[in-house]
């Protein structure tokens, strides 16, 4: 655990970094977090994204948007990074006071990773101890069915 000085002082903060791997390509996985509208199909904690009307629903730095989680929480985010090439992006969500980043990446299989391995991804989140703890589990469910072939 580390501590993060913030406007108001001193806020406890923690950073989980979870892996998985699948049997699902690489490029095909980045394509399933570039689509916003493919995001409520691998993460189940995931209802329904919203971004503002005429905007791309394809994820590019500064997009700005809702997610809703479980249906009834809504949620707001900004993209702050994405990389295609490297296949990596960034955000950040915030609700109240509650503030969460994210930097999530997909990467090709290592030699090691076996005959059905044929792409990795990872997730770095940094908040409250609170909120990023209790949210590794459904993470980690998302990941690993985001290298799901369906």
């Amino acid at each position: 655990m580390f501590v993060v000085q913030g406007p108001g002082g001193y806020v406890p903060a923690v950073q989980t970094t979870l892996r998985a791997t699948g049997p699902l390509p690489a490029d095909a996985a980045w394509e399933r977090y570039a689509d916003l509208d493919r995001w409520t199909h691998w993460a189940p904690q995931i209802s329904g994204v919203s971004v503002a009307e005429g905007r791309s629903r394809r994820l590019h730095e500064g997009l700005r948007g809702t997610v809703r989680a479980a249906g009834v929480v809504h949620v707001p985010f900004e993209v702050v990074a994405v990389d295609e090439a490297a296949r990596t992006w960034s955000w950040r969500v915030r609700l109240g006071p509650v503030r969460l980043h994210l930097d999530h990446g997909v990467e090709e299989p290592r030699p090691d990773d076996g005959p059905h391995v044929r792409s990795r991804t990872w997730l770095r989140t940094t908040g409250p101890a609170l909120v990023v703890l209790p949210y590794a589990p459904l993470a980690l469910i998302a990941l690993h069915s985001l290298l799901l072939e369906r």
